[in-house]
């Protein structure tokens, strides 16, 4: 007898995407388990399909399984989040430097409206907003840049790390100063000088660093 298809079931790259996305921005909570079969009604997906899933955002640190215990959002610590920012410092500094060496009048513009959007944000304390500004710039200049391989792996940090991005924008005096160090980001990239775009993008995101490693935990 043949096994009518069931029609109507997300794709597994659809599954990845919507779940991917509901941990990054915090729909489902580090610790939070992801029971298969809830996961199968809730994404109208297939059984294997939700399982190859979870599999593939195990590899990128977002999930984690135990044996008989079934998979969960997996917890990144206060300490593994700064590990993450020194590595990342170090591909984004490599993209900023592509940026600037890449960059037409057109994405100078852009930039140059983020940033200015960033800043109407900070003087009416729209953090969260502001927040959003910030990755936003930090995904152009990946865009920009054409790195393909540098923005593959940032984006799996990225991830991984979203959680502190909101915390550390919050630390006391951190807004003034993140938005003058993207100002002198965007400024070489402007400038088309390939060397202080580095040095700008290395210096931003050791203080980001600096500012993860001084948090209070659970804050």
């Amino acid at each position: 007898m043949s096994t009518i298809p069931q029609t109507g079931l997300l794709t597994e790259e659809e599954c990845y995407q919507r779940l991917r996305k509901a941990i990054v921005e915090g729909t489902l909570m580090p610790h939070q388990h992801l029971v298969e079969m809830d996961l199968v009604k809730s994404m109208n997906a297939s059984r294997a399909t939700v399982r190859t899933v979870l599999a593939r955002l195990e590899q990128e640190g977002l999930v984690e399984r135990e044996r008989y215990r079934g998979a969960r959002v997996r917890m990144v610590t206060q300490a593994e989040a700064a590990e993450i920012l020194e590595v990342r410092a170090a591909l984004e500094a490599l993209i900023a430097r592509h940026a600037a060496m890449r960059a037409t009048d057109a994405d100078v513009t852009v930039l140059k409206e983020i940033l200015e959007d960033m800043r109407r944000c900070q003087e009416r304390n729209d953090l969260i907003s502001y927040s959003e500004g910030n990755a936003r710039l930090h995904r152009k200049l990946v865009e920009i840049a054409g790195h393909q391989t540098a923005g593959r792996l940032l984006d799996t940090l990225s991830s991984q790390s979203v959680r502190y991005q909101y915390r550390t924008i919050m630390a006391e005096g951190r807004p003034e100063n993140s938005l003058r160090e993207h100002k002198e980001i965007v400024d070489a990239v402007a400038a088309r000088n390939p060397d202080a775009a580095e040095e700008a993008m290395k210096i931003h995101l050791a203080h980001v660093c600096e500012t993860v490693r001084q948090m209070k935990p659970g804050l």
